[in-house]
């Protein structure tokens, strides 16, 4: 193949395990973004990017229409990024430096960073399931096949819905959202400037802001996610035993897949549940589990 998209599980996405080419991020797999950004490229070439990063087209352009043999080399960890071969071309490759424009995944806060920015960018609705009477777009919303925005249903700010999808009754979704395919969000759910993944169920009376939930979570009636320190410092990451600012105010949780809470569950800003972890009912998650 011309272009290779190099499978990279990042180790900092965690409690996201999955290879970050597979992610999706407005409803578009992060590998899919990054070849809508590079050129179509003559036959003698062939061009290597890590899943994890995503360049702008100018970019891409750049590296793709190089005229030797090159390579992106990021220089805060010397990762190679992205690698550019042409046939009958000898020596060594040149060394390029990541340009700032470009977006490469650290940590699980960034993949809401780049929804913020691709949700944000919106400019048109796109509707191509249900949309009953009495529901309100306040924003462009794009909203895909089989999928159904009930009565009473508030959307304000830009929005993506996947395929399938059940949306209310009577529920508040807030910009920059993402929502995957097969989800279902309740009645009296309010979910603001999140990404969740496919078979995402958020049951009734429940609350998630600036949150990455992962596939097939479900959160039992009345799971509410702080996103707010009471002293209204940016969020804390901990890292590999130290702790990392995130740079954001506003950082609910991150979810892994196949997570379960029980009714009632109130979780912690800037906490963490990993895949396949449940709470149970009433449970107060003040710490990462």
């Amino acid at each position: 193949m011309p272009v290779e998209i190099i499978p990279v599980k990042v180790p900092g996405l965690w409690p996201i395990t999955r290879e970050a080419g597979s992610i999706k991020v407005a409803g578009t797999p992060i590998r899919d973004l990054i070849l809508s950004r590079i050129p179509e490229l003559p036959g003698d070439r062939s061009l290597r990017c890590r899943g994890d990063f995503l360049p702008t087209a100018e970019f891409a352009a750049l590296i793709a229409n190089g005229t030797g043999n090159c390579i992106v080399r990021d220089p805060s960890d010397g990762a190679d990024l992205m690698e550019l071969s042409i046939a009958g071309t000898s020596g060594a490759p040149t060394i390029i430096p990541v340009d700032p424009a470009s977006f490469r995944l650290r940590h699980p806060w960034d993949l809401l960073a780049l929804n913020e920015q691709l949700v944000g960018a919106l400019d048109a609705n796109r509707i191509e399931g249900t949309v009953r009477a009495g529901a309100t777009l306040d924003g462009f919303v794009r909203l895909g096949k089989g999928s159904v925005i009930l009565p009473g249903v508030y959307i304000e700010g830009n929005v993506v819905i996947g395929e399938d999808c059940k949306i209310g009754p009577n529920c508040y979704i807030r910009g920059n959202t993402s929502v995957g395919d097969r989800c279902h969000i309740g009645q009296a759910v309010e979910i603001k400037n999140s990404l969740l993944g496919d078979k995402v169920s958020v049951g009734h009376l429940s609350y998630a802001g600036d949150s990455v939930i992962c596939d097939r979570v479900n959160f039992g009636a009345g799971t509410i996610i702080s996103n707010l320190r009471h002293d209204g410092r940016n969020h804390r990451w901990l890292e590999n035993q130290v702790f990392v600012d995130t740079g954001r105010r506003k950082f609910g949780a991150i979810v892994g897949e196949n997570v379960h809470t029980g009714i009632h569950t109130a979780i912690y800003p800037g906490r963490s549940l990993s895949e396949n972890s449940m709470t149970t009912p009433g449970e107060v998650v003040s710490h990462s589990k």
